[in-house]
């Protein structure tokens, strides 16, 4: 490094720390006593204020239903998420109380005064709809962070075959395990695999802890199993004093193959969806809209209380578009990023 880059690397870490530092004596002094006097011990560095408000307001009284989300535990630290699990939570169920209470007051006053009816039904749909509301809330929070951490695999088994060849070139140069790392936390804030990479080297050059206990942390937290055998790999050639460049070299070629295999089975994939789209969207839509045009003009077959006119706008503007939109999202999701 030269002087320059050394200056600007030390002057990074003293506002990192200066951050951290006034964040924990903010926290110290703005504690209540009593069940809330040991929040900053509890919470991570990060949390948002909503979330730290839940804990602070049911924390305490939801605490045993705590162990029925444990794997919740899990997912949010798969997931990438600066959440601590408590006050997750906290906040998972003070959201499900709001919008429970919410629907319980609505739905009631829509419906007696809107809709006419009686109050025993307004009442009685109202509770329905607001346990309704309450366990889809929950269950939103609930599936949020495993859907992150499924996510986070699909970017960093994406981003691998990069990985890969950028760090067995930085390890020809003769670079040092930890400046590999810190280059590519620097590369491109865009990739999932630098911001993975600042986390390690936040580890290194704020908690002081050694490359290796970083990149062991890293391989227990993520979720995928190729990224984590790829990490594991790293700290074997590190531990044993191997040759990094060929390892990583080997690691390039070998996720460039599996790159090309998973592009040839995506664009086999596609073929088959192109032909499903034009079958069932274009061949199919026209077929029905010509029938029903037959139909009109005949003066009847209606299909049970639809007419032909109302089943073609409904065609029109409702099944073409939820169609397309349906076979946009399945592309987007098989589809790789990079």
């Amino acid at each position: 490094m030269t002087i320059k880059e050394t200056r600007k690397w030390l002057k990074k870490v003293y506002f990192q720390a200066k951050s951290v530092l006034n964040w924990r004596r903010s926290s110290s002094s703005s504690e209540a006593p009593g069940r809330y006097s040991r929040l900053s011990d509890r919470l991570k560095y990060g949390i948002s204020k909503p979330q730290v408000f839940a804990y602070q307001l049911v924390g305490g009284r939801s605490s045993r239903l705590f162990p029925i989300f444990k794997d919740l535990d899990k997912s949010l630290k798969k997931s990438g998420m600066k959440s601590n699990f408590k006050a997750y939570v906290s906040t998972t169920i003070l959201t499900s109380l709001i919008v429970s209470f919410l629907a319980i007051v609505i739905v009631p006053i829509v419906l007696l005064f809107i809709f006419n009816l009686s109050l025993f039904l307004a009442i009685l749909f109202g509770v329905g709809l607001s346990l309704l509301a309450g366990a889809i809330t929950i269950i939103v929070f609930y599936v949020y962070p495993a859907l992150k951490a499924d996510t986070l695999k699909r970017d960093l088994e994406n981003d691998l075959t990069f990985t890969a060849g950028y760090m067995s070139i930085l390890a020809g140069a003769g670079v040092p395990p930890d400046f590999i790392w810190r280059s590519l936390a620097e590369v491109d804030s865009n990739l999932t695999v630098s911001k993975v990479a600042k986390n390690v080297v936040r580890d290194v050059e704020l908690f002081g802890f050694d490359v290796i206990s970083a990149l062991e942390n890293l391989s227990k937290r993520t979720n995928s199993e190729n990224f984590k055998e790829f990490v594991e790999g790293f700290i074997s050639v590190v531990h044993s004093g191997g040759n990094m460049a060929k390892y990583l070299r080997k690691r390039s070629h070998q996720y460039m193959k599996v790159k090309k295999i998973s592009l040839k089975r995506f664009s086999d994939t596609l073929t088959i969806l192109a032909e499903f789209y034009v079958t069932l969207i274009v061949a199919g839509s026209l077929i029905f809209v010509v029938m029903l045009a037959v139909m009109g003009m005949l003066g009847g077959g209606s299909i049970g209380s639809f007419e032909p006119q109302l089943l073609l706008q409904l065609l029109t503007y409702v099944g073409l578009p939820v169609g397309s939109m349906i076979f946009l999202v399945v592309i987007d999701m098989i589809s790789p990023k990079r």
